[in-house]
């Protein structure tokens, strides 16, 4: 609800004196509003389920800071990264054609599963990961639990995503100018891998369940709070809830809010036994917007309650009245996703329920489609409800779960707020002093063949500028967002080209034939490195060395790097990268809105057997 809605709200008696004060300013709302039981049901319009979707989600250009605390943290707060690996849906893109289709996920189990599994809804590829990614020697990923590898490329795959992997991260910053203020929340399973090492003998997982969150902010160096949650299928929620607080308390930037059930015991696979995984960031929808974020969706509050010895129905009604205490008109709900509307996709997952219930309302609002009700109405456009005066409100939907122990937890979201219609994205320019003219491309990845498989994407996903609206066609935009959004890592590639087309080429040309890249790395003071197919030049820094001494820990080195992008240095400045120098800390390295790019592909492998223990361990 923007400021004209609230004065509208206020003007036409649908929002009292303190409700509209509290929207105008982000102070805490007075509970004035009664408890009114919010319609669990599908709208009565119906059509067909192929309905236009709605404009990309609203992007508005940086202009202000990005750390936590004040005002604007008080909320609304933004949904600006959302991924999810589901059962035969490793991404939101085909998890959404699965439910709108209604195709059945559950399979016999993947192979590798112990014997006696049961069928169900799995995810594929859980025994493989990409330890050489994370740094990691494949012998102690072998000792992670499944759910933390999985969980980790998950998170990873959030954060690179919305663009928060790199320059962006760095500045999510706590007032006292710490980086990096992201908080972690994360559900979890139950230790299913823990109680078969042990009934094999092997070597346990390492660290605690309950140590998820603190080993995953170590690894990814997230500096806000972080903690693990485990309330069964209300986990996530729960975990949504507690990650709510601490924007609101000023607590971090940002919030990594995550989830990860696999039933790997066969005792734990029972009929209808579903997997999933996924995460979201979350941060002020004031300071996502004046970053120029992606927002996917908009949480508006949040409640968790027990249900002691009262009905179900009750706890929904309690669920309602704090929600609606909070500000949120609960009258307005068309629709409400529940535990047993995500089972229909996924099976029942357990601790990732929330967020594949989560998941189904952002594709929905997003989409402006109601997805079908198993045993009921088909899938139908959404319209979106209108005021007194016959004014288009946002879309907004209830998610409630309820855990069989009694916690239940809900969430009110809305769709992203429209912004007048882009005129389209700017047609390729040509090169030239009027064009767009040269561009430095820069990518980065942990091992030589990443790179080469990040190259390869990228060309794939530039090559089809012409095919897809979805794919940027600006040069300068797409070689800024990699520079802010993408982690700066040891073996990187810099090329300078005039258009996508150009740079399309030479990625595909250095991803076939990527040339010499161990012991690659240029020679100090140099910072020429190697040549690639399609005159890409790159650099293998593992062995950390080359590149001016300590340049990047000199404080003029930022004004220096300012100048050389505000100079259009493009040589200078990919001399400097290949040398181990992170140029993408220059001041003048631009700033703008986040632009979607493919994510980096995981290289996973099959992991090394868990050793047997040995009778040292045992005593």
């Amino acid at each position: 609800m923007d400021d004209k809605e609230i004065l509208t709200g206020f003007k036409s008696g649908a929002l009292g004196r303190e409700q509209a004060v509290a929207l105008l300013t982000g102070a805490p709302a007075v509970p004035v509003v009664p408890a009114v039981p919010a319609a669990a049901a599908v709208p009565a319009v119906r059509g067909v389920p192929t309905a236009a979707p709605e404009p990309p989600p609203a992007r508005v250009p940086a202009t202000a800071p990005a750390g936590g605390g004040g005002p604007e943290s008080a909320g609304p707060y933004a949904v600006t990264a959302l991924h999810g690996r589901f059962p035969q849906a490793d991404d939101l893109e085909a998890f959404w054609r699965t439910a709108l289709d209604e195709r059945d996920t559950a399979s016999a189990p993947p192979p590798g599963r112990p014997a006696g599994t049961e069928p169900g809804y799995f995810l594929d590829g859980v025994a493989e990961f990409d330890a050489a990614f994370f740094g990691l020697t494949p012998e102690r990923a072998a000792l992670l639990d499944p759910q933390e590898r999985v969980l980790l490329e998950t998170v990873w795959h959030t954060l690179e995503g919305g663009g928060y992997t790199g320059a962006r991260l760095d500045a999510l910053t706590t007032e006292d100018g710490e980086p990096r203020d992201v908080g972690v929340y994360l559900a979890h399973g139950p230790a299913d891998h823990a109680l078969l090492a042990a009934e094999q003998g092997g070597e346990p997982p390492a660290g605690c369940r309950g140590g998820l969150s603190g080993r995953l902010s170590a690894l990814l160096d997230l500096r806000g709070p972080s903690h693990c949650v485990d309330s069964g299928s209300s986990s996530f929620l729960v975990a949504l809830h507690h990650a709510l607080g601490a924007l609101r308390a000023g607590e971090c930037a940002a919030a990594l809010v995550g989830a990860v059930d696999l039933r790997l015991h066969p005792a734990r696979q029972v009929a209808g036994g579903g997997e999933g995984a996924g995460a979201l960031l979350l941060r002020p929808l004031a300071a996502a917007r004046a970053a120029g974020d992606t927002v996917h969706a908009v949480v508006r509050a949040g409640a968790v309650v027990h249900a002691g010895r009262a009905r179900a129905a009750d706890v929904t009604e309690r669920l309602d009245r704090r929600t609606a205490a909070a500000g949120v008109d609960t009258t307005r709900l068309t629709l409400r996703e529940t535990g047993t509307t995500a089972a229909a996709t996924t099976g029942d997952t357990g601790a990732a329920t929330g967020f594949v219930a989560l998941t189904r309302a952002v594709l929905q609002l997003r989409h402006g489609t109601l997805l079908p009700v198993p045993g009921g109405p088909a899938a139908a456009v959404w319209p979106r409800p209108c005021d007194a005066h016959g004014r288009e409100l946002p879309r907004r939907a209830a998610v409630t779960v309820r855990d069989t122990e009694g916690t239940a937890a809900q969430v009110i979201v809305e769709e992203a707020p429209r912004t007048r219609p882009e005129p389209g994205r700017p047609a390729a320019r040509p090169a030239g002093p009027a064009g767009q003219g040269e561009a430095l491309v820069l990518l980065s990845a942990p091992t030589p063949g990443h790179l080469a498989a990040t190259a390869r994407r990228l060309a794939e996903r530039v090559g089809r500028a012409d095919a897809s609206p979805d794919v940027p066609r600006d040069l300068a935009a797409l070689a800024r967002e990699l520079r802010l959004g993408r982690a700066v890592l040891p073996c990187r590639l810099a090329v300078t080209v005039r258009s996508t087309a150009e740079l399309a080429a030479a990625l595909t040309a250095f991803a076939a034939e990527p040339g010499p890249a161990p012991g690659s790395a240029p020679a100090p003071g140099s910072g020429s490195g190697a040549t690639g197919g399609g005159g890409v030049r790159h650099a293998d820094l593992r062995s950390g060395t080359g590149g001016p001494p300590l340049l990047g820990d000199l404080p003029e080195t930022g004004d220096y790097l300012a100048a050389l992008w505000r100079g259009h240095r493009l040589d200078a400045l990919a001399r400097l990268w290949l040398a181990g120098v992170d140029v993408t800390a220059g001041r003048a390295a631009g700033t703008g809105p986040v632009l979607p790019l493919p994510l980096t592909p995981l290289l996973r492998r099959p992991l090394p057997a868990a050793r047997p223990r040995t009778d040292e361990q045992e005593r």
